[in-house]
């Protein structure tokens, strides 16, 4: 586990490489070969064996989802940038335009 000290010192190159660590791991827990992930996903074995060796600095984000989609693990995308809670502006104006009570329409 990267912990934010860490996380803010090192480059988006070092961070990429710790992401194709993890995702390697990730696909040998799904028992699946580079080639089966490259095929299912529709990109290049080339491009997997990069990213987990450490090697593809500039990945696409539509390769990362596309292998995260390979191996069934697409729903760790949502760790990557979870939504934002309301704040409490949102949350007052919500509550002020609520109905305090609905009519039964005639």
């Amino acid at each position: 586990m990267i912990y934010e000290e860490e996380l803010y010192g090192k480059s988006n190159s070092e961070l990429i490489m710790e992401l194709g660590n993890r995702f390697k791991e990730y696909r040998l827990a799904c028992r699946m070969t580079q080639k089966e992930v490259s095929e299912k996903a529709g990109i290049s074995l080339f491009t997997v064996k990069t990213f987990e060796s450490g090697r593809a600095y500039n990945i696409t984000m539509g390769s990362f989802i596309a292998m995260l989609r390979a191996i069934s693990f697409l729903e760790e995308i949502e760790k990557l940038l979870p939504e934002l809670p309301p704040t409490p502006e949102m949350i007052e104006l919500m509550n002020k335009n609520k109905p305090k009570r609905i009519r039964n329409g005639k």
